[in-house]
């Protein structure tokens, strides 16, 4: 949640994304910042500014997510409404793997989303809950998926650029009835190829307890980088 002066810039990825690469998603206010909302409920604080988070909250709906590397304590006139841990993953000598971006082109059920799939990516995303998702989540970048039966049935795509050189992997997500098929290996690597196309080495974040992603991200080159927390936020 709270910014430092020499600390790698995926210790505090929300607060360095909207103060970086993706200050255009941000709205500011003074030392606290949380993403549009219709990007996602994403927000965090400069160092020792935490109290002020409250002022981000804005009504008695709302949430915020603050992603750190501890347990947040709830600001005055804040609540947590829920808390998870998280763990950091990192694929920094993954690029080598995704020499040609066209070798992964060529499969051919892979496709990119357009904003004529959102419906279907949101379905998907309420369905199988792999994170938070707004009505503008699908344009934080390069989305894939995989259509059958006329829908999209998995997905892969990007997120958080906390600085030059890094990129996120995320909402990965298959609906129930078409996992076991290998869909989100192929779409992560599909994602992965694009980043290293760039330059940018990939990192995501998993729920600690979910040890079957865990073991895919691994399986494509992940490894753990940390543990993190995140805590949801709302109004007292």
């Amino acid at each position: 949640m709270t910014a430092a002066m020499g600390v790698h810039p995926l210790d505090y990825p929300v607060w360095n994304m909207l103060n970086g690469p993706q200050r255009a998603l941000a709205q500011t206010l003074g030392s606290v910042c949380r993403i549009d909302p219709a990007f996602g409920p994403f927000a965090a604080a400069a160092a020792t500014c935490e109290p002020a988070l409250a002022g981000l909250l804005c009504d008695d709906g709302d949430e915020i997510w603050i992603l750190d590397t501890a347990e947040l304590s709830p600001p005055s006139g804040t609540r947590i409404v829920r808390r998870a841990a998280l763990l950091q993953m990192i694929a920094d000598s993954a690029l080598q793997n995704f020499p040609e971006d066209a070798e992964l082109s060529e499969d051919g059920e892979l496709v990119v989303l357009t904003e004529d799939d959102a419906r279907d990516m949101t379905a998907l995303a309420h369905a199988t809950q792999p994170g938070p998702w707004g009505p503008s989540t699908h344009r934080y970048g390069t989305f894939y998926g995989v259509r059958r039966e006329g829908r999209v049935v998995a997905m892969a795509g990007e997120r958080m650029r906390p600085s030059a050189g890094l990129a996120e992997v995320s909402a990965v997500c298959t609906y129930p009835e078409f996992r076991g098929q290998g869909l989100a290996a192929r779409l992560i690597r599909r994602v992965m190829a694009g980043f290293a196309a760039r330059g940018d080495t990939p990192f995501l974040h998993s729920y600690a307890g979910n040890v079957g992603a865990i073991r895919l991200y691994e399986s494509l080159g992940f490894r753990a980088r940390r543990e993190m927390v995140v805590s949801v936020l709302a109004k007292a």
